[in-house]
């Protein structure tokens, strides 16, 4: 390593950072003062329950069943048992690119802060910045589609056992904003979060073990291997296979989705540039297991003709499976329950993630009342500002679903794409700076990690161009893929906030320096690139 990028990387500390070592002070915090940070938040999390919050977050078995309504339709078994595999091979570089910048540089803002010091000086800012906010934005989308999930999967149930009651929008919108004021209060208190992110991770794997025995059991007949493994269906009236296919890859993707989680926790957990790694690539391997399996367990035990599943009255062709093959109404509605108590794990998951975000963008002032959002409740140890504002964000996101019946393929589409955008841009960044020549964490695989790196650059532009074509043609405003409009309202706000106010504010690894520097009476050398 040339002895520049060392002194960027590693730049010389301030008397304060010297008193803090030489006291013996913990280090985890000493690493964060090296970067300009307080250690703000108390490490309460284990590598356990970190996983917890990572995996409740993904979930990929859950992502299935909750998405399964597109797939159906735009592909069918072969779409999700041979999209699985696809997307788990490709989250497998995303993972692994995360997790070797996590490795190096372990901090809560992820993304954005490797974005900031690894971006040429000239671009320094405005790299970081446009990831902090692509990645809030992302999780914020995130949030919304799994709020939404939950809300049709609750109508779903009480309309399965009210077959006369029908099916309004603003039904699903009451449910959803009943799921997101619920798991708002789970994170109000940041002493319990990592034993409700154990709780979460146990109880979405209980409910997977159940469903995948109970099901296939219970089903009276079942499907024969070749509509399991060879079966295509393409009902969204694109005339191209592939695209039918491209555009029902979009749900299987979501479910492999948020891979940056447990970065947001760096400073929650010690030794982060282990721990967070094993919490990321143990996210993607028991997705892909629990989501693989539980596919082939429900398409074998599907009753009866498959359109008519798409076409159920609840909306929610998963429940509409577990009716068939229990044949009883009852026991349909307790293994949906298993369902949405995973999913409701899994938004409050998301409500840790997006709230962290927040705080860890604005103490760098990367959004508008920055003083505000990132204040950390001394007694109850949680960035309770953040975590308000961007669940306030996310209810008004539901109105989305009012306008559009397709809101939910929009919402998932920006999750996506946002997210892979933000991870997207550190990753250029460390490929023009050179991979070897910034220090290595833990995690480093070298070539590997190349290929991994090229890999989520290639995936990510071909998510920014496929998934933003419609649903299902012939195209109407009412199954529309809105996501564009999204797009333009997401870098409208981004870029009025960084015109009017970011661009003056925001401020970037050698101003957190200089601050500190100052803040103790001394001047500390400015890293440059």
């Amino acid at each position: 390593m040339d002895s520049a990028t060392e002194k960027h990387l590693c730049p010389s500390v301030s008397p304060d950072i010297e008193t803090t070592r030489n006291t013996s002070v913990d280090a985890d915090a000493l690493k964060l003062a090296e970067m300009g940070y307080a250690q703000d938040m108390k490490r309460n999390y284990s590598v356990w329950s970190v996983l917890g919050v990572g995996f409740s977050l993904t979930n990929s078995w859950f992502g299935i069943s909750a998405s399964l309504i597109t797939g159906i339709n735009s592909g069918g078994p072969i779409l999700i048992i041979y999209g699985i595999m696809l997307i788990a091979l490709i989250s497998t570089c995303v993972g692994i690119s995360l997790s070797e910048l996590a490795s190096a540089m372990p901090n809560a803002g992820g993304q954005y802060f490797w974005a900031n010091e690894l971006a040429p000086k000239r671009f320094t800012r405005i790299a970081s910045y446009l990831t902090g906010w692509l990645a809030w934005w992302g999780a914020m989308f995130t949030s919304a589609s799994v709020a939404l999930a939950m809300g049709s999967a609750m109508v779903g149930c009480y309309q399965l056992g009210h077959p006369d009651f029908v099916i309004k929008p603003w039904n699903v919108f009451v449910a959803y904003q009943l799921a997101n004021i619920f798991c708002f209060l789970f994170n109000c208190y940041g002493k319990t979060l990592p034993t409700v992110a154990q709780t979460t991770l146990w109880t979405s794997l209980v409910s997977f073990a159940v469903i995948l025995i109970t099901v296939p059991a219970v089903a009276p007949t079942h499907q024969h291997a070749k509509f399991v493994f060879a079966t295509f269906i393409n009902n969204t009236g694109w005339q191209q296979g592939g695209i039918a296919f491209i555009v029902g890859l979009v749900n299987t993707n979501w479910s492999f989705a948020c891979l940056d989680c447990a970065t947001h926790l760096a400073e929650e957990v010690h030794q982060p540039e282990r721990m967070v790694p094993v919490a990321i690539m143990g996210t993607v391997t028991i997705g892909f297991v629990t989501s693989w399996f539980f596919s082939m367990a429900i398409f074998f035990s599907i009753v009866g003709d498959f359109a008519e599943i798409g076409a159920s009255a609840t909306g929610v062709p998963i429940l509409e499976i577990f009716y068939r093959a229990l044949n009883h109404k009852a026991g349909a509605v307790v293994l949906e329950v298993f369902i949405i108590a995973t999913g409701l794990g899994c938004l409050v998951a998301s409500h840790t993630w997006q709230s962290r975000l927040c705080w860890s963008f604005a103490r760098d002032r990367g959004l508008p009342a920055h003083r505000w959002l990132a204040t950390v409740h001394k007694g109850l140890d949680v960035p309770l500002n953040a975590h308000c504002v961007s669940c306030g964000i996310v209810a008004v996101m539901g109105c989305l679903y009012l306008a559009s019946l397709t809101a939910f393929n929009s919402m998932i589409t920006a999750c996506i794409v946002l997210l892979y955008l933000s991870y997207a841009i550190p990753v250029v960044c460390l490929l023009i700076r050179g991979r070897n020549k910034i220090p290595h964490g833990p995690f480093w695989l070298g070539p590997v990690g190349l290929v991994a790196n090229i890999v989520l650059l290639i995936w990510t532009l071909f998510t920014l161009i496929m998934y933003s074509f419609p649903y299902a043609k012939p195209v109407a405003a009412g199954n529309m893929n809105y996501v564009s409009v999204v797009y333009a309202i997401v870098a409208f706000i981004t870029g009025m906030d960084w015109v009017f106010r970011g661009r003056k504010s925001f401020r970037g690894a050698g101003e957190r320096m200089v601050e500190k520097g100052s803040s103790g009476g001394t001047t500390v050398d400015v890293p440059r690139h």
